[in-house]
């Protein structure tokens, strides 16, 4: 490890250490009471009991499951439907405005709508956190295609490239920076839909332990599961931010 990234690492973490520190001076002040807010070790006491209880690993694959699952189906509609509108302004006519209208619907608006459609079980779960990573790469997508350079382009016909090979060499390349980021940003999405996608019946997921934690004043667990969100959140996103890929502009 090279010591600008141990730099940058270190740099990461010290804000953490800063919010810990002042965490538990506020708790062991008094000023809230043990119930609003525990302080760190009880969180940690926390998390023991339900890794003694075998309880956490369920709780984080179920969720992980879900969100992953989501974000696939979100994510690949979202590289589709970006990819038409951003590519042809009559598909930009004719939905965008719809489509842009609809995310702005927010995320609790679709549970009871859900629930009605599709049901109690996984499905709806599924499905929220899917329309949560839809809009970001569905946004990102359409305005990286719509705003690539008009040169770029005259310059992948001049090398005889056309529809599919002009799409495949020249304009997803072109667009993959906003794409990845988009990707990112879906995932992130589909993480904050996550709590609301287990509002629907659930007995199991991280979100269920919050709720869950609500309704039976465990504040400690409650901030574990707001914890292991924020972690796995930026786990998972560090893992999506490693595919970098360096794209050629230049058609080969």
């Amino acid at each position: 490890m090279t010591l600008p990234r141990i730099g940058r690492i270190t740099a990461g973490a010290l804000l953490p250490a800063v919010i810990l520190v002042v965490w538990h001076l506020v708790a062991a002040a008094g000023i809230y009471s043990a119930a609003q807010l525990p302080p760190p070790g009880e969180v940690l006491s926390a998390l023991g009991e339900l890794l003694r209880r075998g309880e956490l690993w369920h709780h984080v694959a179920i969720s992980t499951q879900r969100v992953l699952i989501g974000f696939a189906v979100g994510s690949v509609l979202g590289l589709t439907l970006g990819g038409l509108v951003g590519l042809s302004r009559a598909a930009n006519a004719v939905l965008s405005p719809t489509v842009q209208a609809i995310r702005a619907v927010p995320s609790l608006a679709w549970v009871p709508l859900l629930l009605l459609w599709l049901g109690i079980g996984e499905t709806p779960k599924i499905v929220l956190v899917a329309i949560g990573a839809f809009f970001p790469v569905y946004t990102t997508v359409s305005a990286a295609l719509s705003h690539i350079d008009p040169h770029l382009v005259e310059v992948g016909r001049a090398y005889g490239r056309s529809g599919l090979a002009l799409l495949g060499t020249v304009l997803f390349p072109a667009a993959t920076p906003a794409i990845l980021s988009g990707l990112r940003l879906g995932l992130a999405q589909g993480w904050l839909f996550l709590v609301a996608a287990e509002l629907i019946a659930s007995s199991m997921g991280l979100g269920f332990l919050l709720i869950d934690s609500q309704n039976t004043g465990r504040t400690d667990v409650m901030l574990l599961a707001i914890i292991l969100l924020a972690l796995i959140g930026k786990f998972s996103d560090t893992l999506l931010g490693l595919v970098t890929v360096t794209p050629s502009a230049a058609p080969r």
